[in-house]
């Protein structure tokens, strides 16, 4: 209950911050640059978040063992390898590296002035995660949730109070937050004594580290590569699709993410056979999905107006309604998301990880060409088609080794016709004879009403699954 208390705390504050970062600069090259800095910061982010995966069970044993503070100083040093040249770079010479991000001069010289407070704001975060994961060892959940959630607020106090000065701000917030994030779970780890010398194997804790979050890392990659061919599209676009990719990403993790991580532990305890994996997958995907189409219904009907009240007059008008659109437009990403989401765990389950590196990098190489085909072709709705493409194409090699492929995709192709044919039927129907707004609170209550009678049984499946699981 804390751990979800501060992660409601987290998101929260990231959702007033964005608020803020609308009414007060718009969109433009400003807040342009502020989206390339921060695809940065959320990459580096990722990272902490797959890293608590991964480093737990090593923790819990290593406690048992009575070499807890040894274990964590070793991956302190094997993460000091990576984070401290980046932390190096882009406080000394973040200009290049912002050119990299984008090609608007003015963009450019924005998201420079963030690089040096992001990046390190970011590697504090990392090592909040390491932390956090060596308290949990001594089953201390607490003393990370009150880092992490007192970190976001004040993170964002000090945005609300400095947004004034420039979007540098946020770089400011950021840096506080990731601090106080690290900060106080790290005194008290201190104080246990679950801090130590390095042993010799920092470089295998490098290789299990690049197999646990290379994918996520890649999968936050291509975002970075389509808000870059945005980009190209003129200025605000970028901006524009960021936000509607952050509604996206947000369905997909309260979701299908959640879903993931509740029921890892189970699926370790039982065998996972290729059939339970399918079984496992599909029921998830149809709990995601029920919601998710729901979310892209209200959007599709209503998504200027929900735009302009939380991000404010710039977004109203066209802006708000390509904001709406292409909120849509990513919902067979979001589709594909929620079964990868889902699948990832499982091949750490099954000991299926070790091509996972591999594949970050063939994916990443294969979306640029996908993404320049897409923008091409359809602008801003081709680069989040492009998403979707890619990211399929991830979840076939996902789900190859699990020996689980053809039953899966049956499975989520079913849920994706049933729960996106009934969003497009009861939201449809309304929009003929009412305004968007009416029509959107109509349809999501139709939405509801006709899955809580109907109950599809695929539905009824999952849910019976999801209980039997529990």
């Amino acid at each position: 209950m804390v751990t979800g208390i501060s992660t409601a705390a987290v998101s929260g504050s990231a959702a007033v911050a964005g608020a803020i970062l609308s009414r007060k600069f718009g969109h433009g090259v400003k807040t342009d640059g502020f989206f390339a800095a921060y695809a940065v910061y959320v990459a580096l982010v990722l990272v902490a978040n797959a890293l608590r995966v991964v480093v737990l069970p090593r923790f819990a044993r290593a406690r048992a063992a009575g070499r807890l503070g040894a274990e964590v100083g070793t991956w302190a040093a094997a993460l000091a390898l990576p984070l401290a040249p980046a932390v190096a770079v882009a406080v000394a010479v973040p200009g290049p590296v912002a050119g990299l991000l984008t090609g608007n001069a003015s963009t450019r010289s924005a998201a420079a002035s963030l690089l040096p407070w992001l990046v390190p704001a970011a590697a504090a975060q990392i090592y909040a995660g390491v932390a956090a994961s060596a308290l949990a060892a001594f089953d201390d959940y607490g003393t990370a949730a009150v880092g992490f959630g007192s970190g976001a607020l004040a993170g964002l106090a000090v945005i609300a109070v400095f947004a004034g000065h420039g979007v540098e701000a946020f770089g400011w917030g950021l840096a506080v937050n990731g601090g106080v994030s690290l900060g106080l779970p790290l005194a008290l780890l201190v104080r246990r004594r679950g801090l130590a010398l390095p042993d010799m194997g920092v470089f295998s804790r490098l290789n299990e580290l690049a197999q646990g979050v290379s994918l996520p890392f890649a999968l936050q990659g291509l975002y970075v590569i389509g808000y870059r061919f945005a980009g190209g599209l003129g200025a605000g676009r970028p901006t524009t699709f960021s936000y509607a990719y952050l509604i996206a990403a947000l369905l997909v993790a309260v979701t299908a993410t959640s879903l993931a991580l509740v029921s890892s532990v189970p699926l370790v305890r039982g065998e996972l056979t290729p059939e339970r994996a399918v079984r496992h997958v599909v029921a998830a995907s149809w709990l995601s999905l029920a919601v998710v189409a729901a979310a892209a219904g209200v959007f599709a009907l209503a998504g200027e107006r929900v735009a302009r009240a939380a991000l404010g007059s710039h977004y109203g008008g066209g802006t708000g309604s390509e904001l709406g659109r292409l909120v849509v437009y990513l919902a067979p990403w979001m589709v594909v998301s929620v079964a990868v989401s889902v699948t990832f765990p499982l091949l750490f389950v099954r000991g299926r990880a070790r091509r996972l590196p591999a594949l970050a990098v063939s994916i990443l190489g294969v979306h640029v060409l996908v993404e320049w085909a897409g923008r091409a072709a359809f602008g801003l709705a081709g680069i989040a088609a492009g998403m979707a493409v890619t990211t399929a194409a991830t979840l076939a090699v996902l789900l190859v080794p699990l020996g689980s492929l053809a039953g899966t995709l049956r499975g989520l192709l079913a849920a994706a016709l049933v729960c996106g044919g009934l969003a497009a039927l009861v939201f449809g129907l309304p929009r003929i004879v009412l305004g968007a707004v009416p029509a959107a609170a109509v349809g999501l209550v139709l939405y509801v009403t006709v899955l809580l009678v109907w109950r599809p049984a695929g539905l009824r499946t999952a849910w019976s699954y999801a209980r039997a699981l529990r």
